[in-house]
């Protein structure tokens, strides 16, 4: 049962504050200055606006001189408090007030309604120019911890809580200041997934940590920090995570600013509703009521605790616990949070009995009215060996949430430790609901509301949210963000990827993540969320390069080839930031983004290939996990 209700409109807002970063090549610039362009040229009149440009010095602009350009300057070595950057702004110290039903901002030139320095800002972002002119073997002074610190001391001293973004575009790692990366040397690489485990990463402990106190700071101001990184290198997107998600932010890791990707990431954060506003959600809050026969234990996802607790809260924490109220910077359809709970046995639950769990949710929308949902859950308590309990189990939502934790203990644990969990968790769980003879495995067998849970598990084992030997730890962070956010109809593509098979036998099947579904005759579509691949056949290819998919004599085989690329192209539409679209020939280099997610049933050990495509790993197989957790299941 939902119910939703409106409240007061706020005469101003939502704030954004642009922070570019002006080491990068021209061309890249451009890019963000044509978009930026075109955003503040949309933006509502209300809406207020401040510009941030860093190199090895943070430039705030003063929007409200119109003379000429001018600005602040800070040093990129310094770690300024809110109060200091304030200060040397000449702004804070005077309290927010509310007249009738207008928000009145402090009198200062920094962060004004798009109304009164319109032209101001976009005589500022073209004036923008590239300093990328870097020493030979030397990496750009880039003091991104310092601006982002910068803009948000900025918003706290002009009292915008009512919601605002700190939005920046970087196209390198900080050098300098809170929050460096790696030093300036291009001789000493940017820190791995390997000097993180062994402890050689110096300033990656250091950086997070300033990022995390911020996180904070963002939480009590209402505040979203996004994160536009393009670039071929990393970037610092690990250092930079926490704040990020507990903001609910987006972090887009591109190739080029020039990119359709970055474009369309833009274009779907500042569209507009029917009635005008924008399609933003802020400054919302998420409280968890509950009978006393249930308590709460935390939550996992784009939110940070307010640490209130009553005597609905358990003790045993599980992500951000230790309340009944979360806080949310910012809100979209697709946001997704897990919830735990801990039955209270101090109570007794009855069989039979009813309990109720009510969420209530409160946030601004894109015109800064207050809107409060609230939806109440009843469900009924069942005998501990009652049908019931598999009967409600739902494996894909039990997938995601396991998925959730999983990464959440790979943040503090090593890899091979969360396997050992989710594999001695998946032996508990189908020892207690599978049916099976003791000590004979071929008795083996679950039910169809848990029969798919293993093979979920297995291909969350070798995922990149786990296994990271390929990933850097930018895109692992960027993965675990994504992971940790949307619903479980994603959350189950990204960790077991859909392939669909295009034949002339017929339209497109759903077909085994499995080595033995390629074929030359045949044209795959594999979605893993993060990519999408167009996998031509062998034969399929050669056809192609023969140039008969153009021959008007040839209609089915021009249809063969349309129809994935249409499907395709309906995937990238549909999702933000939108997935890298590969199309790859059989036995190409690019096939590998494929074979890298199929199950090796054939490798190089086989002794029996039946022609198919071979896989070169010493991982397991499907077949292999299952025969060996029916084998440790039935051993009671």
């Amino acid at each position: 049962m939902a119910s939703s209700m409106g409240g007061e409109v706020w005469g101003r807002g939502p704030a954004f504050v642009f922070v570019i970063d002006v080491c990068m090549e021209e061309e890249e610039l451009r890019g963000v200055k044509s978009e930026l362009l075109r955003v503040v040229e949309q933006l509502p009149e209300s809406a207020l606006v401040a510009l941030v440009t860093f190199d090895a010095m943070v430039n705030v602009y003063d929007l409200g001189f119109s003379e000429c350009s001018r600005v602040v300057v800070f040093h990129g070595d310094r770690e300024l408090s809110s109060q200091q950057i304030q200060k040397l702004l000449g702004i804070g110290g005077k309290k927010l007030q509310q007249l009738g039903k207008s928000l009145v901002i402090q009198k200062q030139s920094f962060l004004l309604p798009i109304s009164e320095c319109e032209f101001s800002i976009t005589s500022a972002i073209e004036e923008i120019r590239s300093f990328a002119q870097v020493t030979p073997g030397h990496r750009p002074q880039r003091s991104t911890g310092v601006a982002i610190s910068t803009a948000l001391g900025l918003l706290e001293g002009c009292l915008v809580n009512t919601g605002a973004r700190i939005m920046v575009f970087t196209s390198g790692p900080a050098t300098r200041g809170p929050g460096i990366v790696v030093d300036l040397d291009r001789a000493i690489a940017i820190r791995n997934h390997k000097d993180l485990i062994n402890g050689q990463a110096p300033y990656y402990w250091k950086s997070s940590n300033f990022y995390k106190r911020l996180s904070q700071r963002l939480c009590d101001s209402s505040i979203v920090l996004d994160l536009f990184a393009c670039s071929l290198d990393q970037v610092g997107a690990a250092e930079l995570k926490v704040p990020v998600e507990s903001s609910g932010g987006f972090m887009i890791l591109g190739e080029s600013f020039e990119s359709d990707q970055f474009r369309k990431c833009m274009r779907h954060i500042f569209s507009r509703n029917e009635a005008g506003n924008l399609k933003m959600y802020f400054d919302a809050t998420i409280e968890i009521v509950t009978t006393k026969d249930v308590k709460i234990c935390g939550a996992l996802g784009p939110c940070i605790s307010l640490r209130k607790t009553n005597n609905l809260v358990s003790e045993n924490e599980i992500g951000d616990g230790g309340t009944y109220i979360w806080k949310l910077g910012t809100l979209t359809s697709k946001t997704c949070i897990a919830f735990f709970f801990q039955v209270n046995y101090e109570h007794k639950p009855q069989p039979g009995a009813a309990f109720l769990v009510q969420f209530i949710t409160r946030y601004r929308d894109g015109n800064m009215g207050i809107r409060r949902r609230v939806t109440t859950a009843a469900r009924r308590w069942v005998a501990k060996q009652s049908p019931d309990i598999s009967a409600g189990f739902d494996q894909e939502a039990a997938t995601s949430v396991m998925a959730r934790l999983a990464i959440h203990r790979a943040e503090t644990c090593q890899a091979r430790d969360v396997i050992r969990w989710l594999d001695d968790n998946l032996i508990r769980f189908a020892s207690k609901f599978g049916d099976y003879i003791q000590e004979d495995p071929s008795s083996f067998r679950l039910s169809s509301n848990f029969s798919l849970y293993p093979q979920f598990i297995f291909y969350l084992r070798r995922s990149q949210f786990l296994d990271v030997f390929n990933s850097t730890p930018d895109e692992t962070a960027f993965f675990r963000l994504m992971l940790n956010r949307e619903g479980v109809t994603d959350s189950i593509v990204m960790i077991q990827p859909t392939l669909l098979q295009y034949s002339f036998d017929g339209p497109p099947v759903p077909v085994l993540l499995d080595i033995r579904s390629i074929s030359p005759d045949v044209i795959l579509l594999f979605d893993s969320y993060f990519c999408v691949v167009i996998h031509y056949g062998s034969k399929i290819a050669q056809w192609r390069r023969l140039g008969y998919d153009k021959d008007p004599n040839h209609g089915n085989l021009r249809k063969l080839f349309e129809a994935p690329e249409l499907d395709a192209g309906q995937l990238v539409a549909g999702r933000v930031p939108p997935p890298k679209l590969i199309k790859c020939d059989q036995h190409s280099s690019q096939a590998r983004f494929l074979l890298a997610k199929l199950n090796p049933s054939v490798t190089q050990d086989s002794t029996y290939t039946d022609g198919s495509d071979i896989i070169f790993t010493d991982d397991l197989s499907l077949q292999v996990f299952i025969d060996h957790l029916q084998a440790l299941a039935v051993q009671g």
